[in-house]
């Protein structure tokens, strides 16, 4: 069989799956399924998940459940385990992804990020939920990280959820080529698009890539004849793009679109700080705090006078 991007592949399709959470109400209508992918081709200083960042499995370390018993440096092969001032460090430069340290350690202070998975394997864990997408109007979501990344594995999750006539959606930052889009449409239902900043060198600064290639890829989207939603989300980062200057760069685009059907605003989180920690990353936003709700709603009240004609709504975080 031939991939969508034209290379040859086995009848089950393999990708690098972060997690699958049930019973979501924030992804999408109804109850969902959401199955998190890794690998993303943006770097959001802000960002909530920063093991989903990288496509291949990752180590984690959490330092609060570690009790000094050596175990894991006795048995890592390549040394790449030390005790250093009490503390269990890793040398990355040496760590082969083995994931022995996660098996041995008695304490689970060793933490895998990511399995390799077939869409089979997927479909399967999807499957199990049908009675509640049924009753609730929900279905699966695939989100990640960036999804299309991975984008073969994608669409045939995507095409065995339509033959079970599951409903479907991505989450997706549009950074990738347009053909992979295309070839993804035919199979979803609703789509959802991050639009993190309009101004280009922000963007850039920010997110560590320039946005042309997602307000292009944006435009095309909305030209398609294909019967999807599109939804766009605004995380709402203060001191980035918060201020009334970037909000209403914002309108005229949002304006613009015939297909949206409505604009989720993600407030600003610090959910996932630990996990930089647990990756032995810095987080380059640590002394910047989630605004308040007065101040949402505030930023709310002030879109919603910008005679948008489509509902605006807060999302469940950035």
């Amino acid at each position: 069989m031939e991939s969508q991007s034209g290379r040859k592949t086995t009848d089950d399709v393999k990708a690098v799956v972060l997690r699958i959470e049930r019973m979501s109400i924030f992804d999408g209508p109804g109850l969902r399924t959401v199955v998190f992918l890794k690998g993303c081709h943006l770097n959001c200083q802000w960002c909530s998940t920063p093991e989903s960042q990288i496509i291949k499995p990752e180590k984690g370390f959490l330092q609060d459940r570690c009790r000094e018993c050596g175990s894991c440096i006795e048995n890592c092969k390549t040394g790449a385990l030390s005790m250093i001032e009490g503390r269990v460090v890793t040398d990355h430069s040496l760590c082969s992804s083995c994931f022995e340290c996660v098996d041995i350690c008695p304490h689970d202070a060793h933490k895998s990020f990511g399995q390799e998975m077939t869409d089979s394997q997927v479909f399967d864990e999807i499957s199990k939920d049908e009675v509640f997408f049924f009753h609730s109007g929900g279905g699966v979501t695939i989100s990640g990280g960036e999804c299309l990344c991975q984008p073969d594995f994608v669409i045939s999750v995507l095409k065995k959820c339509r033959i079970r006539g599951i409903f479907t959606a991505i989450e997706t930052s549009l950074s990738v080529s347009w053909e992979i889009i295309e070839n993804v449409l035919p199979f979803i239902d609703n789509l959802y698009v991050d639009i993190k900043h309009l101004d280009t060198r922000m963007h850039k600064k920010f997110v560590g890539v320039n946005n042309k290639l997602i307000l292009s890829n944006l435009e095309k989207l909305d030209r398609s004849e294909l019967p999807f939603d599109l939804h766009i989300r605004i995380p709402l980062i203060p001191g980035v793009n918060d201020d009334d200057a970037s909000l209403l760069a914002l309108i005229p685009v949002m304006k613009s679109l015939k297909r949206l059907t409505d604009i989720e605003i993600l407030p600003y989180h610090r959910l996932g700080v630990g996990t930089y920690a647990q990756l032995g990353k810095d987080y380059k936003f640590e002394g910047l705090q989630p605004p308040t709700e007065e101040y949402i709603a505030e930023r709310i009240e002030f879109l919603s006078k910008q005679e948008l004609t489509v509902p605006l709504r807060i999302a469940g975080g950035a």
